[in-house]
């Protein structure tokens, strides 16, 4: 009975070391006395017992692995601490399992120094807003360091940058100093515009007053040109109906009468109003004056008489 179970055990053994099936997505290595012969692809496979074995199993599909938190100097000499995750995939299994002793741990401490050295390359400012370039070169970096194992490095994602406390102080102050002063701008660039626009209106409102003086002149000289106009219409055809009477029989007469009239009463003003004495120079001709203005009277009479 003892017998029959050893050979049993034994015939399992074999059938275990003689056939293997390749789980999909993995690449196994092959070994026959301890030397590479070939690479096993997902599928049932045939083996010499004892003589050969599956010494590596890689797994094909594309791989995330986690990249530790490290501390990197910028180029303006500021403490970051800085993490991130690396994709990467096994492309050759042989590579990947004679290439080097652990592709995953050298990958994660390869993007780690690369992350180093790009960090150092810029100031803290920079190391938020190009994130993306830092990532390209680390990919770039790393991908071409780690070609002969086998694997290929797919990009490289910066998780966390995260400056010291007093850092982060710092750029808090710097943040509210610079919204100040934006606020201030706007301030300023608001008291401008409104200066702008009421001297604007000012100056509107002169212009505004002057186009309206300047019409009321213009109306009023047109008024006044008007009255002339009219005025001198007037004047016009009273002197044609004065020149009309004139050239009658007695008008001239009469003009002349008029007037010593008019001369008398004006003389007459001047005397009561006058604080002195007036008395005109030549009396000789004021007699005259009355003598003729005595004619005239006579003969004005003298036509109605008639």
């Amino acid at each position: 009975m003892t017998y029959i179970t050893l050979l049993v055990i034994f015939a399992i053994l074999i059938v275990l070391k003689t056939f293997i099936v390749i789980p999909q997505n993995t690449g196994a290595v092959k070994e026959r006395l301890g030397k590479y012969t070939g690479l096993l692809l997902p599928g049932f496979h045939f083996l010499i017992p004892f003589f050969d074995r599956v010494a590596y199993a890689h797994e094909m599909r594309e791989q995330v692995l986690e990249v530790p938190s490290q501390s990197c100097i910028t180029k303006d000499n500021i403490q970051v601490e800085v993490d991130g995750i690396v994709f990467l995939k096994v492309i050759d299994p042989e590579k990947a399992s004679y290439g080097i002793g652990n592709y995953r741990l050298a990958s994660v401490n390869l993007a780690q120094t690369n992350m180093r050295s790009e960090i150092g390359k810029l100031t803290l400012d920079q190391t938020f807003s190009e994130r993306e370039s830092i990532n390209e070169n680390v990919v770039r970096e790393v991908d071409l360091a780690s070609d002969p194992w086998g694997i290929k490095v797919l990009r490289y994602e910066i998780k966390n940058i995260s400056p010291s406390n007093h850092v982060v102080d710092t750029m808090e102050k710097q943040m509210e100093a610079e919204r100040q002063k934006r606020a201030e701008i706007t301030l300023a660039e608001a008291e401008k515009q409104a200066t702008i626009n009421l001297s604007n209106a000012y100056r509107q409102e002169k212009i505004n007053l002057s186009e309206g003086e300047k019409q009321k002149r213009m109306n009023q000289a047109e008024g006044k040109a008007k009255e002339i106009e009219i005025l001198a219409e007037v004047t016009a055809e009273g002197l044609k109906y004065i020149s009309s009477a004139i050239a009658k029989e007695g008008g001239k007469e009469a003009v002349q009468m008029r007037v010593a009239e008019q001369f008398i009463d004006e003389l007459g003003k001047i005397l009561q109003s006058a604080e002195i004495s007036i008395v005109p120079n030549n009396l000789a001709n004021l007699k005259g004056f009355f003598e003729g203005l005595n004619q005239v009277g006579n003969t004005i009479t003298q036509q109605k008489e008639t």
